[in-house]
């Protein structure tokens, strides 16, 4: 009944984001009496940050998914293979932010009291923080990203990616035409892949 709920969860929170996430919606869907949840939730924030967790896996899916597409493998030094799956991580982000707008803003809708676990992530994992770690540390492996500079660069990178996401996608930017979105894309990932690879031939500081 747990992963039931928590797939109504996600219907609810696909068509009116992480407000929708109400568990006695959730037990109707599921076609249970409201207090049945109660033995598997305290509360409403407790169903809500497991579905926040299952959006969030929603989104490291896709990423890793069109990562995939990328040809190639990691390790055999292609740094166009390496630099095309940092570019995927960005647009797979931008297109799950835009094609699931409620799975999206409810990814990062955790009520206070439930910790992101994926912020202090170290090492690979499937999470998107852990995909965008994986990319930039394939970057510095095949010598297009400074070593000296990798730490830490994770943050301003998703700092600018998830910025655009929301202004495309709730903020001032929601109603672009489709050309204006195409090239706010191609010029913020643009950006951002120039930066990383200036940061090779950039002095020390």
């Amino acid at each position: 009944m747990r992963e039931g709920l928590i797939a109504a969860g996600l219907e609810l929170a696909r068509a009116g984001g992480p407000d929708a996430v109400v568990l006695r919606e959730a037990t109707r869907i599921v076609g249970v009496v409201p207090n049945a949840a109660y033995r598997h939730f305290a509360d409403r924030d407790e169903l809500l940050a497991a579905v926040c967790e299952a959006a969030m896996a929603r989104l490291g899916d896709r990423m890793a998914a069109e990562v995939a597409r990328v040809p190639g493998e990691r390790g055999d030094g292609d740094a166009d293979a390496a630099f095309g799956r940092m570019a995927a991580v960005g647009m797979a982000y931008l297109e799950f932010a835009r094609e699931e707008p409620g799975l999206f803003a409810t990814a990062y809708a955790l009520p206070d009291q439930h910790p992101y676990a994926v912020v202090g992530a170290t090492g690979p994992d499937a999470s998107p923080l852990g995909q965008l770690r994986a990319g930039l540390d394939e970057l510095v492996e095949v010598g297009l990203l400074d070593a000296g500079r990798r730490t830490g660069i994770e943050f301003p990178v998703w700092s600018t990616v998830h910025g655009l996401a929301v202004l495309l996608g709730q903020g001032p930017l929601r109603a672009a035409p489709e050309e204006d979105r195409r090239m706010l894309t191609d010029r913020v990932l643009g950006f951002i892949g120039e930066g990383l690879l200036t940061a090779v031939a950039a002095p020390d500081a």
